[in-house]
């Protein structure tokens, strides 16, 4: 590359970088920099903001959307059915207040083997409400979750109504 004639700093640039040889009087008063400082320097640094939590996304294990059996169905059925009952509306919920854990299938975009590729998801908390007739959700806390994509619901309750068909 050529300098253009009026280039303020070419008699710097000609010198090129310092050199030190020995441990002259610059060295003893700035020694170099061993390696295992510069990784506590710069370690904290996180050039590439949301790296690290994609990378962790593509270690998560996709797989196919389990199918319930015909006997899983009609459990499940039933005891969604059980908290309905239990959280017919907001004062209902609040008084009963039931807890469960719900395990349910979170689809992603494509598969390759299978008809819905995606992770199975497990939340506890308390049922509000659960609406098998119109929107087909259950809410839990503040998740809504589609009834379609109920794996399995377990809850203390239901150990009051096994014995009720």
């Amino acid at each position: 590359m050529v300098m253009p004639s009026g280039f303020k700093y070419k008699s710097v640039y000609e010198k090129g970088m310092p050199r030190h040889y020995g441990w002259d009087s610059f060295r003893i008063k700035h020694p170099p920099m061993p390696a295992s400082r510069w990784a506590k320097i710069y370690a904290p640094f996180d050039a590439l903001k949301g790296f690290d939590e994609a990378i962790e996304a593509q270690e998560e294990l996709f797989v196919c959307k389990p199918d319930l059996g015909e006997f899983e169905k009609e459990e499940l059925d039933r005891r969604l059915g059980i908290l309905a009952r239990l959280t017919r509306n907001g004062k209902e919920a609040r008084k009963n207040q039931v807890m469960a854990t719900v395990k349910y299938f979170e689809g992603v975009d494509g598969g390759q083997d299978c008809e819905e590729l995606g992770k199975i998801r497990k939340l506890s908390g308390q049922v509000w409400s659960v609406d098998a007739v119109l929107t087909h959700t259950i809410r839990i806390n503040e998740e809504l979750i589609d009834m379609a994509d109920l794996l399995s619901v377990e809850s203390p309750v239901f150990e009051m109504f096994d014995d009720v068909p």
